[in-house]
């Protein structure tokens, strides 16, 4: 039987000892006058770890251009055609290795040069074979879908951008600008892919030219004077008072239908064949067919 003149110990709800709570207490109290333990100095160095900055990650070098023959050759037609325009002699020297004269030979005169004596029929075919040549470099170096898609967004862009700028607000405007860098970057590599089609051709017209020019020179004025139009006319002499032969403004205009049919007729083969390796159907679908019966 306990003591009754005895002190009681106090327990606390968990029947534990009063002493318990007093440790607690010193513990907490020491640990906020006195230096840290080991047991709270471990948390400050693992927080000092995870808050540290991690190291930036190294980037791999960027890779090299690699040669591609394409990009020679255009860029060699396109310094060769440059030549040819500004040297006279180089031009001529070129043009005449492919024959301007029965004297003179050469592949293209002996194709269709006729002997001189069908200069409208020479001048036609030499204009035929010009556009093709230039219909297939242009097809070659064109992506039609990415040039009909980037004219189709630019059009839409220009109409979204005014009415931003109409209504003067400015985050609209900068909400514009993404929208704005992406179709810049794409119209840009529309405008190379036509840079190197010209490149190609630059030099074909500039020769074609020279060549026409020389065969008409070299012929008699006989075989100059043709019928055009229910009238005579020298294709040598120059338009009216235009510094311009006759020959040059014929020439030009036998080039556009050839040029516009060629063209057309590439561009056609080139969106069929695209259809066929991405599995495109041309004809819009039956309206019966995804609805089913009701």
């Amino acid at each position: 039987m306990p003591d009754p003149g005895a002190p009681l110990r106090s327990e606390g709800a968990s029947g534990g000892p009063a002493g318990a709570e007093t440790e607690e207490s010193l513990l907490t109290e020491g640990a906020a006058e006195g230096p840290l333990t080991e047991a709270t100095s471990e948390p400050t160095e693992a927080t000092t770890e995870e808050t540290a900055p991690a190291a930036a990650p190294v980037r791999p070098p960027a890779p090299r251009g690699t040669f591609k023959i394409s990009t020679f050759v255009i860029v060699f037609l396109g310094l060769l055609g440059l030549l040819m325009l500004l040297e006279t002699n180089t031009r001529n020297s070129i043009a005449q290795s492919l024959g301007v004269s029965p004297s003179s030979g050469g592949p293209l005169y002996s194709a269709f040069g006729f002997s001189s004596h069908y200069l409208l029929a020479t001048m036609a075919l030499a204009g035929a074979l010009e556009m093709l040549v230039t219909a297939l470099a242009y097809n070659y170096t064109t992506d039609w879908v990415k040039q009909a898609k980037v004219a189709k967004w630019s059009g839409a862009f220009r109409k979204v951008q005014m009415e931003a700028i109409r209504s003067g607000k400015k985050d609209r405007i900068a909400a514009l600008k993404p929208h704005q860098e992406r179709l810049t970057r794409l119209s840009g590599e529309v405008s190379i892919a036509q840079f190197k089609g010209m490149a190609i051709t630059y030099f074909l017209l500039i020769l074609i030219y020279t060549w026409v020019g020389l065969v008409i020179v070299n012929a008699n004025s006989v075989q100059q004077t043709v019928s055009l139009g229910g009238s005579t006319i020298n294709l040598y002499h120059n338009v009216g008072g235009l510094p311009i032969p006759y020959w040059f403004v014929i020439f030009s205009l036998y080039t556009v239908p050839f040029s516009l049919v060629f063209r057309r007729i590439l561009k056609h083969l080139w969106l069929r064949r695209y259809a066929a390796d991405h599995n495109l159907s041309s004809r819009p679908p039956d309206s019966g067919a995804a609805g089913g019966t009701a």
